[in-house]
């Protein structure tokens, strides 16, 4: 049994709500398995703990640059590769591995054989136990974005009888996918809260996309309004548990601790929700259709854009760029984004957190221009053309071309959920069978705030190339800069170390990491700050929330300067931050007092650092 926890949004609990299920589970005498395949930002085993017996190298055959012997600068290559990884500049190829998903199209197209192909790490998998608990879980290598859905697949073959319970990363896009995909129950867990209702919405019609009918759990679950209740009712969604909003499970959290074992009281809740999610697991659930899904391909058509290699336009000047990140979701990036872009002058604002963008939630941006976005294309098999040679079976790298038997001959199809469109296949195909279109991937939109223009963009529905469509929305802003001669760029990111984050980070000036005092958020701050650093962004710490556990914002003031970062500030836990969301406005124009007093000394420091 396969049960997947997921979440829209980072930081509504899904780490928690799934260590503390696996210990229920576990307690109550069952086989689980705990498979934590957020491989960019892996939690769990800050809770369970276990004891790890065995760890190994995931490493695949990857492309890692040319032989200028064989090379003859056709530019073919570059042609072939729809994820920015290849450039021919002034006669010489560049090689940009960050962005590579070693799809092998490079090498397919190369007339000369100049590709050169070796074995590289993508991460490291780790096996352990937590009491009776088999565990599992993996690492990215940093800035290997793009190999996430790899590792996930690898920590899915521990599996095995039992109860697995799948913790998912936070998001919509091919990670989260190919943790979902397949899984015998989806839970998506959410909070009450605008951002929360938004990114469940992203959540929910990924998890139909893709066949998955999603049960609901509330994390801190205290309403201010009905918008949450409202959606799930409308959507017909269970909702299967509700967990309090009580600051005592925050500060267990944040040691590192599991609340059923610290707080008792909560067990014979979880107790519930766990008997709930076996049984459901167990049945056959039908698909609804969600009620504003949309086809992006039907309305497109053939009109899309793709974007290129990070740059402006001929002739501007590059605007000086501050992003915003944090390795952990839920952490407060965007609502301290949208503080500064109150307090900011003379900049312009884009959302890079394409796949659960919420800073438009407080901005309410009014659509200026807008387009489609196509970031790699859509293949079909045609079966009265093919053959049934297999060649393109042999060169997918995704798995993603299947093999079916009609009338005792061979015969292939996409499944699209796997298909990442590097169009190889198409590439290999000697009958022409392969037919191959743009795909429609996501939406890109240019606004006006009431704090000045935005670029912003939103991923299609279980869609790849997140990070094309990044760079997009900075290409985007970047030429809002120029031709509004606003000299700065503020960038709220996403969270993470993935595809998304290396675009959001390329080329900016200064990376502001926002961290929380959790055991969860220096694990994540310290992953984050090491993708910076590959990329030599001078990075700088903000701890939100920091009286929820002062000995560890201490302890982050100290790895500050191990990691020799600035320590920008600290920003105190406060309701009025969420009653601001309620009303659709950042915190400093909702109220006055120390948490917005602290914001405007932070971005005191901040503005002049970019």
């Amino acid at each position: 049994m396969n049960i997947a926890i997921s979440s829209g949004k980072g930081g509504t609990g899904k780490t928690f709500i799934s260590t503390n299920i696996a210990a229920v589970l576990a307690q109550g005498g069952g086989k689980v398995r705990y498979l934590d395949c957020d491989v960019e930002e892996p939690n769990g085993h800050l809770f369970l703990k276990p004891e790890i017996y065995k760890e190994e190298d995931v490493t695949l055959v990857a492309p890692c640059g040319v032989d200028e012997e064989k090379c003859i600068k056709c530019g073919k290559c570059a042609e072939a590769c729809h994820y920015n990884a290849i450039a021919v500049v002034n006669g010489k190829v560049l090689f940009f591995s960050e962005l590579c998903h070693v799809c092998g199209g490079c090498g397919v197209v190369c007339p000369t054989g100049a590709i050169i192909e070796k074995e590289k790490k993508i991460g490291i998998i780790r096996h352990g136990k937590s009491g009776s608990i088999d565990f599992h879980y993996a690492l990215l290598e940093t800035a290997e974005g793009g190999m996430s859905p790899r590792l996930v697949k690898r920590v899915k073959e521990c599996a095995g009888d039992g109860i697995n319970i799948l913790d998912s990363s936070p998001g919509t896009a091919c990670p989260v996918v190919e943790t979902v995909k397949e899984a015998d129950l989806c839970v998506l867990v959410t909070d009450p809260t605008p951002f929360g209702v938004n990114d469940l919405k992203l959540a929910v019609d990924m998890a139909r996309d893709i066949g998955q009918e999603p049960v609901i759990v509330v994390n801190r679950a205290e309403y201010l309004d009905d918008e949450l209740k409202d959606y799930c009712r409308e959507e017909e969604l269970e909702v299967i548990g509700e967990i309090p909003d009580d600051r005592r499970i925050a500060e267990v959290y944040s040691v590192g601790d599991i609340v059923v074992e610290k707080l008792p009281e909560y067990r014979e809740l979880f107790e519930k929700i766990a008997v709930k999610m076996t049984e459901l697991a167990r049945e056959k659930r039908a698909v609804r259709k969600s009620g504003k899904a949309r086809d992006l391909s039907a309305e497109a058509g053939k009109k899309a854009e793709k974007s290129e290699q990070y740059g402006i336009l001929p002739g501007a000047v590059k605007p000086r760029e501050l992003v915003v990140i944090s390795g952990k979701g839920g952490t407060g990036k965007t609502s301290i984004a949208a503080s500064f872009a109150a307090l900011a002058e003379n900049a312009v604002i884009s959302d890079c957190d394409v796949d659960a963008a919420d800073l438009h939630l407080v901005l309410s941006p009014r659509i200026r221009e807008r387009g489609y976005f196509s970031g790699g294309v859509k293949v079909e098999i045609d079966p009265e053309k093919c053959t049934g040679c297999g060649r393109c079976e042999e060169v997918c790298r995704f798995s993603a071309i299947r093999k079916t038997a009609a009338e005792g001959k061979p015969r292939f199809h996409v499944d699209p959920v796997a298909c990442e469109g590097c169009g190889v296949c198409h590439l290999v195909c000697e009958e022409g069978a392969i037919k191959v279109e743009d795909a429609i991937n996501g939406e890109w939109f240019i606004s006006e705030t009431r704090f000045g223009p935005m670029s912003h963009a939103k991923l299609g529905v279980a869609e790849e190339n997140s990070g094309r469509l990044v760079t997009l929305v900075r290409n985007k802003a970047a030429a809002l800069a120029h031709g509004s001669e606003r000299d700065k760029e503020l960038i709220d990111g996403s969270p993470g170390t993935g595809c998304p984050v290396i675009a959001s980070l390329t080329g900016a000036d200064y990376a502001m990491v926002v961290t929380e005092p959790t055991v969860s958020g220096v694990h994540d701050m310290r992953r984050i700050l090491d993708v910076a650093k590959h990329f030599g962004i001078p990075a700088g710490i903000v701890v939100n929330k920091h009286d929820l556990n002062a000995d560890m914002t201490g302890r982050i003031e100290k790895l500050s300067r191990e990691y020799g970062v600035e320590f920008l500030g600290k920003v105190p836990y406060d309701r009025k931050v969420t009653e601001a969301q309620m009303k659709r406005l950042s915190v400093v124009e909702f109220a006055s007092g120390p948490v917005t007093d602290s914001i405007k000394k932070i971005w005191q420091k901040v503005s002049e650092r970019f």
